[in-house]
C-alpha cells in the first residue's frame, strides 16, 4: 500500500483528561479512516512540541498499537520515530509486530531526532547534528533488512547486531518512510534506504528540495520515480475563512513567530481557498502526496472530515 494522504493526530492534549486521551485520538482516527486518509501518524515525542514540559503525552509506538486494534483499514506510523530513542533492531521489531497486530498496516516512520529538552529529561543522549545523522544512517543499515526478513550483522560505531532475527512478520516490504528537510545527507538516507520520503520545508522552498532529491537518488544509482514523494503540510481549514487566518494566527503566536508570516507557512482557508493554495505551491511541482497536520483544530473529528473529503480527491485525481 503507498501512502497519499496522511492526517498527523497530536498524542499530547491539555485540554482533556488523562482517561479519556486516548478516546479523543481514537475518535480522530476513526474520523481520518471515514475521511479518506490512508495513513494516520502521531508524533514521538516525550514532551509536548510546542508546550509546556509536563503537558500530557503518550508514548507513540503503544498508541498506535492501541489504535490497530480498533480500526480496519487505515495504515499507522509515527512522524517520525526519534532514533535517538530507540535501539534500531528493538525498534524493528517494535514496528513489525504493529504490523501484525494491525494486519499488515505499518510504516516506519523515521528521523535522525531533534528536539534536546526531552532528551535532556529522559537521560538519553543528544549528539551533534552530524553525529545524529551518522547513527541515524548506522541504524537504517539494521532496520531495513530487518523489515525485509533479512538477518543482519553489523558491527558499527554505534550500534551492534549479530544475525538479528525479527519474527513473526506477514510482509518482506513493510514501507520505510523517512521524514525531513535535510538536501545532503537525510535525502541521501531516503535515497538509499526508504520507499517513502517526506519533505519537511516552505513550500517556497519545494522545488529546490526536490532538485536535491534528484540528485541524491542520481549518486545513489536510484530510480527517483521508485521513492514516494510527500509534502509536510501544515493546515487550518475551516468554511469560514476568517476563522481559518485567526486560528493560524493564533498558532505562530503559540510558536514565537510573527503572525504576518501566515501565507508563507501554513495552507489555511476555506476548502476552496486550500484547494488553490495546494495546487499552486505543491501539487504544480509534482508531489501529489500530502502528509497534513491540522494542529489544535485537528482534535475535532469534524475537522478531519471537511479535510479528508477536501483532499482525498484532489490526491486521487493526480
Amino acid at each position: 500500500m503507498g501512502l497519499k494522504l496522511g492526517c498527523n493526530i497530536s498524542t499530547f492534549d491539555s485540554t482533556t483528561a488523562p482517561t479519556d486521551m486516548f478516546t479523543a485520538v481514537l475518535d480522530q482516527a476513526l474520523a481520518a479512516e471515514r475521511a479518506g486518509f490512508d495513513v494516520v501518524t502521531l508524533g514521538d515525542h516525550l514532551y509536548a512540541t510546542p508546550g509546556a514540559p509536563d503537558e500530557p503525552t503518550m508514548e507513540v509506538y503503544t498508541t498506535l498499537a492501541a489504535l490497530a486494534s480498533r480500526t480496519s483499514s487505515i495504515q499507522l506510523s509515527a512522524m517520525v520515530t526519534s532514533n535517538t530513542f530507540r535501539n534500531p533492531a528493538l525498534l524493528a521489531k517494535m514496528v513489525t509486530t504493529l504490523d501484525v497486530i494491525s494486519g499488515g498496516r505499518a510504516v516506519l516512520g523515521v528521523g535522525a531526532g531533534w528536539f534536546e529538552p526531552e532528551h535532556d529529561g529522559y537521560g538519553l543522549e543528544f549528539p551533534t547534528v552530524t553525529e545524529r545523522l551518522d547513527r541515524f544512517e548506522e541504524a537504517l543499515r539494521i532496520l531495513a533488512p530487518m523489515l525485509r526478513g533479512e538477518r543482519p550483522t553489523l558491527d558499527g560505531r554505534w550500534y551492534r547486531v549479530h544475525e538479528a532475527i525479527n519474527e513473526p512478520r506477514v510482509r518482506d516490504d513493510l514501507p520505510v518512510m523517512v521524514g525531513g528537510g535535510g538536501e545532503r545527507r537525510t535525502f541521501a538516507c531516503a535515497a538509499r534506504y526508504a520507499d517513502h520520503l517526506n519533505i519537511t520545508c516552505l513550500p517556497t522552498q519545494l522545488p529546490a528540495k526536490l532538485r536535491a532529491l534528484e540528485a541524491r537518488c542520481a549518486e545513489a544509482d536510484r530510480d527517483p520515480g521508485t521513492l514516494e514523494v510527500s509534502f509536510a503540510t501544515p493546515m487550518v481549514i475551516n468554511e469560514d475563512g476568517a476563522k481559518a487566518r485567526e486560528q493560524v494566527e493564533q498558532i505562530l503566536r503559540e510558536f514565537g513567530m510573527d503572525p504576518a508570516t501566515a501565507s508563507e507557512i501554513f495552507f489555511f482557508g476555506t476548502p476552496a481557498e486550500v484547494t488553490a493554495q495546494l495546487g499552486e505551491k505543491v501539487l504544480a511541482h509534482g508531489v501529489d502526496r500530502l502528509m497534513v497536520n491540522l494542529f489544535a483544530a485537528g482534535r475535532d473529528p469534524d475537522v478531519i472530515t471537511l479535510a479528508g473529503h477536501t483532499l482525498a480527491p484532489l490526491v486521487a485525481s493526480t
